[in-house]
């Protein structure tokens, strides 16, 4: 790990200082695994580079592979309207909700909260819009359950047992909704006035997945690769593609702070922190993170499990990985 000490140094002194309760960091190149290491713990245990942790949102890069996977399948088009999968929605809308506006955060549709205990496809069909789909881009989670709608309504099985399928044959068998892998608690869930169990049973494809780092080092390891293990190369770069341009972007993630949105990847095209802009992953809410740097030749992951961070600043751990590679 001698290439990456200085990203591993800054793991272990943002747990030291207490900053974040526990970290399993790692790095993988095309070939595989070529660091990784665990810091921290709480009072029911120590962290070990194998312990699973609640993925949050890089969920959505999970679902976006599958769902690419059904586009290069023939069962799904960027065109491909949300009302074909979804008997109703849109009613109340004179625009046309697409599977590009899902996957881009542009289909405007109003986001609940994570913890709602409205059914998700109930959600989806509860009137109202934010704006016209394509006008503008706010992030949403819950435009994952349509993509996860589209999914099923082509291919005939959920989201999630596709994930499970493509990611068995990577070497990344840990991915899993199951409550039972025992992730690490997020410690101010409460304090933030969140609900973790109502959450998890929501099952939300857009941020219910579980896994551990080296689940998502293996998935990025074949990305790197780039050899059609889990999408096809034409897919994999049509994914990596910007779909939100030059429309507003409005909270929480403004124009200023760097990111376009591909399909379903967040592609930190101009983030003003970063050495390295070829990149593109997700991060997740407490404090979970999953990039891809092509041009280096390098993905890592760091799990974690803090939703208030003040004082950590993920950009410095993007460039000591860089700087590594």
């Amino acid at each position: 790990m001698t290439d990456y000490a200085a990203a591993f140094d800054w793991a272990r002194r943002h747990v030291q200082a207490g900053r974040l309760p526990s970290a399993v960091l790692g790095v993988a190149t095309a070939d595989g695994v070529v660091a990784l290491d665990a810091f921290g713990g709480d009072a029911r245990r120590r962290v070990s580079v194998d312990d699973a942790y609640r993925l949050f949102s890089i969920t959505k890069v999970l679902t976006g592979l599958t769902a690419a996977r059904a586009v290069e399948r023939g069962g799904l088009a960027l065109q491909t309207p949300l009302s074909d999968a979804v008997a109703g929605f849109g009613s109340w809308r004179d625009d046309i909700v697409r599977l590009e506006h899902l996957v881009s955060h542009t289909s405007g549709i109003p986001e609940p909260e994570l913890d709602d205990a409205t059914p998700l496809q109930d959600a989806l069909l509860t009137p109202g819009r934010d704006f016209a789909a394509g006008a503008a881009s706010r992030y949403s989670t819950l435009a994952f359950e349509g993509i996860a709608a589209l999914v099923s309504h082509a291919t005939g099985q959920t989201w999630d047992a596709d994930v499970a399928a493509w990611a068995q044959s990577i070497g990344a068998d840990g991915l899993t909704l199951d409550e039972g892998a025992d992730p690490h608690p997020i410690v101010d869930a409460d304090a933030a006035g969140v609900d973790i169990a109502a959450f998890a049973t929501q099952r939300h494809p857009g941020a219910g997945m579980i896994g551990t780092a080296t689940d998502l080092l293996a998935v990025g390891s074949a990305l790197l690769r780039d050899a059609g293990e889990i999408v096809r190369p034409e897919t994999h770069a049509m994914m990596r593609r910007p779909l939100t341009g030059d429309i507003p972007r409005l909270e929480p993630y403004p124009a200023e702070s760097g990111q376009d949105w591909g399909f379903t990847f967040n592609l930190r095209t101009r983030a003003p922190g970063l050495v390295d802009r070829d990149v593109y992953g997700h991060s997740g809410w407490p404090g979970t993170e999953f990039w891809v740097h092509p041009s280096a030749g390098v993905a890592y992951v760091l799990l974690t499990n803090r939703i208030d961070r003040p004082g950590v600043d993920a950009d410095e751990l993007d460039n000591a990985i860089v700087a590594g590679a």
